[in-house]
């Protein structure tokens, strides 16, 4: 088979890139964890704001705790090697030992919590019909059964009973957040399952009314019970004390416990929390639910809901933001962070395509998903909200949520086009499938689908800018784009800035981290072998494929690269000629240009070049259409100048005034003077510090994706947000901006050794 070009290229570098693999890839010991006390000062993952983070606090006071968004998170880092322990509801850590033969539950539980069905404080008389069904059930024995069924140790087929139900009198509204087996997820039939969707049906039979079951998102459930959408929550959720502030909670009917995760350690007699009913009639636990990463470091998304949840809510946390998901994801891989910020959606893509993350609790909070306007855009959000209602009553809507968010088929279909020249510009981000990512080089998405169905209706050319999350809002208000449509959620914030179409998604946050520690959740002392780790050849070779072959990725790192390289390269001419007048201003005998040029030397190197960047395009250049590889070529060519300037000055300044009068008396003119005596030396003393400034140049570059360019670095996110692969794309796109700069040093090199033998020759001839 013959290779692209670009491919050729990339194969070339991959000696090197195997080299920095290796070393990434590395690990060191961990100490294992065989009972609780064990973990008295081990490094301890907690999900953020969980009753789990305050009892690994104020139990092992000595040990590391590290709070995640997600508890899958701090499992992917003990599986890693980052944690030793992860502290968790048993429901959730009985499940992920199942499903991990290295992992296991410890048999001592650390704290144990009531879970119970949630119902409005003003409905009495439901509140006691329930209380009465959960009270049969229990002395019947069909909770127990109900507890050994879902909570069975292997992972063969549920044993799910028919339950006949009602088919007359009013439906008893169950709102339930299917996402957290065993107890309530959907089947392979579509269906609500799981033991509490069992209890629900088991409570609407023995009241006689039939059961119509809400799936949303944990944080809307409580919203949806006090406006009267739903009846009851059925879906694990625990009764805490701050909980009970806003709802009624019926007898409890599930006794759970916040317990230890950790390595299977072989050859010891570590023992394992068996399945139910030895956790029955415990009694509950108390404590807030916001304290698992009180103290931790939380991950999030720069300019994002997740941000401004965790300074509300966590504020003894740590928040450090980040420009991507991936990059997120990157920091949660490598310890940066203990935990991290995700919409629920995208992350369910991440740990299917990684599994070394994991979930940290039950979501956190939601909101409803809008796409942006200007607030002077009556008429755009108009027919927007126009569209969407037409989509949903075709019933196309539904058919790209079953496509897109719940099969996971990522294959964008025929659409029809517009055939006009008028523009929608429109604001993105690449934030990940299901919603948005790259295929063979193009963009496709649920919502890259619902704007191209939009354009079309209304007759206009989507134009895409794929830009970073914190830059969405600023193109829109600037009028960079005339749409926003990056999954943002409708906030009282953000209202403030801008308009929101109607809803066309509901969204819910969920925290994540390493898997640090599962358990079987069955027998004790039995050990199992971890996963055998592929050879380390085998694991270039599959990360080539999926970050550069698949998809043919390999052409965004090319198109990436064309535009990295012509960036600076006309930054760096730009600059030196400016550099050049701004020098002559400088040295200028005239007090008002040299004035001028000190003024601009101060300002340009004392104001980050980001800054300068965001404001060209945003302020400067906001009425003008303007493409933004020019405007990133004018903001590093401006930056570049200031220090060319002073660069330029210093070499002539440092040459004896006493050559300048000798070529005058000689019979030259000013400027042959500079051109034949003063430039070749100046050349000589400036080349070795300029070729610093433009290496530094080159890497300044990697910011340009705030003004939606795709360069080599938002290439690397690009793939990233795709792959999940948190090293390899980032060791691609190094090598490749070391090639850049290599190159660039041999052509300087190159001038200084051509302009310092044009000097000797000079000096042979004079001599």
């Amino acid at each position: 088979m013959r290779l692209d070009p670009p491919l050729r290229f990339l194969c070339g570098i991959l000696v090197g890139l195997a080299v920095l693999v290796l070393g990434a890839g590395c690990r060191g010991r961990t100490k294992e964890v065989e009972t609780v006390s064990d973990a008295a000062e081990a490094r301890i993952g907690v999900m953020t704001g969980s009753i789990g983070e305050s009892i690994a606090r104020n139990r092992f006071p000595n040990a590391k705790v590290q709070a995640f968004d997600d508890v899958m998170d701090a499992v992917t880092a003990i599986k890693s090697g980052q944690l030793e322990a992860v502290v968790m509801a048993f429901p959730t850590g009985f499940q992920i030992a199942k499903r991990n033969a290295d992992l296991v539950v410890l048999e001592e539980p650390l704290d144990n919590e009531e879970t119970a069905v949630a119902l409005r404080k003003e409905d009495t008389a439901l509140l006691a019909e329930v209380n009465r069904v959960i009270a049969g059930l229990r002395k019947d024995g069909i909770l127990e059964a109900m507890h050994r069924r879902w909570f069975k140790a292997d992972l063969t087929p549920y044993e799910v009973p028919p339950i006949p139900s009602a088919t007359n009198g009013a439906p008893l509204r169950i709102g339930v957040s299917a996402t957290r087996e065993p107890l309530t997820f959907v089947d392979d039939k579509g269906e609500v399952s799981g033991h509490d969707g069992e209890l629900a049906r088991r409570i609407g039979q023995a009241m006689g009314r039939p059961v119509e079951f809400s799936n949303m998102k944990f944080m809307a459930l409580i919203p949806a019970l006090q406006s009267g959408k739903v009846d009851l929550i059925v879906t694990g959720m625990n009764a805490t004390e701050e909980r009970r502030k806003s709802v009624a909670f019926s007898d409890p009917y599930f006794a759970n416990a916040q317990v230890m995760l950790v390595r299977k350690v072989e050859g010891t007699h570590q023992k394992a929390m068996k399945a139910f009913p030895e956790l029955e009639n415990r009694p509950a636990a108390g404590g807030g639910a916001l304290e698992r990463f009180r103290k931790g470091r939380i991950g999030t998304l720069l300019g994002s809901a997740h941000s401004t949840w965790v300074s509300k809510n966590l504020p003894e946390a740590t928040l450090l933001e980040f420009s991507s998901p991936s990059d997120i994801s990157l920091a949660v891989k490598s310890g940066k962070v203990d935990v991290a910020l995700s919409d629920s959606s995208p992350l369910r893509e991440l740990m299917r395509q990684d599994p070394s993350f994991s979930l940290v609790g039950d979501p956190l909070f939601g909101y409803p998903v809008a796409a942006g306007v200007r607030k002077d855009s009556t008429e755009l959000r108009t027919q927007f909200n126009a569209f969407l209602s037409g989509l949903r009553t075709q019933g196309i809507y539904d058919q790209m949520v079953e496509r897109w968010v719940r099969k996971g088929d990522f294959t964008m279909p025929a659409l029809p086009e517009s055939g006009t020249n008028r523009v929608l510009k429109v604001g993105m981000t690449d934030g990940g499938m299901p919603f948005v990512g790259v295929q063979d080089g193009k963009l496709v998405g649920f919502e890259i689908e619902l704007v191209r169905r939009f354009a079309a209706s209304v007759g206009r050319r989507p134009e895409f800018s794929n830009m970073d999350f914190a830059a969405l809002i600023p193109a829109l208000v600037s009028g960079k784009v005339d749409l926003i449509v990056a999954s943002i959620f409708v906030t009282d914030e953000r209202r403030k800035q801008i308009d929101f179409t109607d809803p066309y998604h509901e969204e819910t946050t969920q925290a994540y981290a390493l898997k640090g520690a599962t358990a079987t959740g069955s027998e004790a002392g039995t050990a199992a072998a971890r996963p055998e780790r592929k050879p380390f050849l085998e694991r270039v070779r599959d990360s080539f494929q999926s970050n550069v072959l698949h998809e043919r990725r390999y052409l965004l790192l090319w198109d990436g690269l064309k535009t990295t390289v012509i960036i600076s390269l006309g930054a760096a001419l730009f600059g030196t000629l400016l550099g050049a007048v701004v020098c002559w201003m400088r040295m200028a005998r005239n007090a008002l240009l040299s004035g001028v040029a000190k003024v601009y030397i101060a300002l340009l190197r004392g104001t980050p070049v980001l800054v300068i960047l965001m404001m060209i395009f945003y302020v400067v250049f906001a009425s003008v259409d303007i493409h933004p590889v020019l405007v990133a070529m004018l903001a590093f060519g401006l930056n570049f100048a200031a220090y060319a300037a002073e660069i330029f000055r210093s070499g002539l300044e440092g040459i004896d005034r006493g050559q300048s009068e000798a070529g005058i008396a000689m019979g030259f003119t000013r400027f042959q003077t500079f051109r034949f005596i003063l430039l070749p030396q100046t050349l000589q003393r400036i080349l070795p510090v300029y070729k610093g400034e433009c290496i530094s140049l080159v890497k300044m570059t990697s910011i340009v994706g705030y003004i939606a360019v795709q360069d080599l670095t938002k290439a690397s996110d690009i793939i990233r947000s795709r792959t999940f692969d948190a090293f390899f794309p980032l060791v691609m796109v190094a090598i490749l901006y070391f090639l850049i700069a290599w190159v660039l040093l041999q052509l300087l090199g190159w001038v200084e050794r051509r302009s310092g033998r044009r000097g000797r020759t000079r000096k042979e001839a004079r001599a």
